[in-house]
């Protein structure tokens, strides 16, 4: 009797190494998750550091705007805006009577759709892309709170060559890490400031599918200047964003 209670209680080898193995992965997946935790607990500290820094930053910048121009305007004079250094080009056309080479000019410029919106360094080869397709499309420079509102609401990244929302820090930090990029507001400071890693930032923003603009356009194929919608409207592009955000 006892001989066989002893017989029923042996565990095959199989069975034994794969409680081993799991117990293994069980250890291997808890360590896993506790660096993970003690990570994204410093990542947030960290976010919420720059977060502020970033705030102060802009804050002091427009400060001193403000004083410069109070000055400028008590001895007389003008103040002037320092050189805009970041454009966002929106496509207002589409391909109906387009030279070939205005079509190549837009697909560099990642502009394949009606609507779709970019951000662009400003350099003496991007103006000579945009003076060939000017009809085309219209441009100006945005501001903080555009930049901001844009990738807020319509921001998408390039991850493995698809389209992924950025509802998640961890999303940026995966593909920009690398260049110190970990979070919505490094990518926004890394765009408005037009950064060292500009071009790196940038290409992972997917271009911005904006709506139609709320109250219509004037008139496509005449210049801003003109009344129309294309080329350059400066500042004046902040009104259109907001009107097609």
């Amino acid at each position: 009797m006892v001989e066989e209670a002893t017989k029923a209680i042996i565990v095959p080898e199989s069975v034994l190494k794969k409680q081993k193995r799991e117990e293994e992965w069980a250890l291997a997946k808890k360590q896993e998750v506790d660096v993970q935790k003690k990570k994204s607990r410093y990542n947030r500290k960290l976010i919420f550091k720059k977060a502020q820094q970033y705030a102060k930053e802009y804050q002091e910048e427009e400060k001193l705007a403000i004083s410069l121009r109070r000055e400028a305007k008590l001895k007389g004079g003008f103040y002037v805006e320092p050189e805009a250094k970041l454009l966002f080009i929106i496509r207002i056309r589409g391909i109906n009577a387009m030279h070939p080479n205005t079509r190549k000019i837009l697909q560099l410029l990642r502009l394949r759709q009606i609507f779709n919106g970019v951000f662009l360094k400003v350099n003496k080869a991007t103006l000579n892309m945009l003076h060939r397709v000017e009809p085309y499309v219209t441009f100006g420079y945005p501001n903080l709170k555009s930049v901001k509102e844009l990738i807020y609401k319509r921001g998408y990244g390039k991850v493995n060559k698809q389209r992924i929302p950025l509802t998640d820090n961890s999303i940026i930090e995966q593909v920009l890490g690398k260049h110190g990029i970990l979070c919505i507001e490094d990518l926004i400071h890394e765009i408005i400031t037009v950064g060292p890693h500009f071009k790196e930032a940038n290409n992972f923003l997917w271009p911005f599918q904006l709506s139609a603009p709320n109250g219509g356009l004037q008139k496509k194929r005449n210049h801003f200047v003109e009344g129309g919608d294309a080329g350059n409207r400066e500042n004046f592009i902040n009104e259109l964003i907001r009107r097609m955000n």
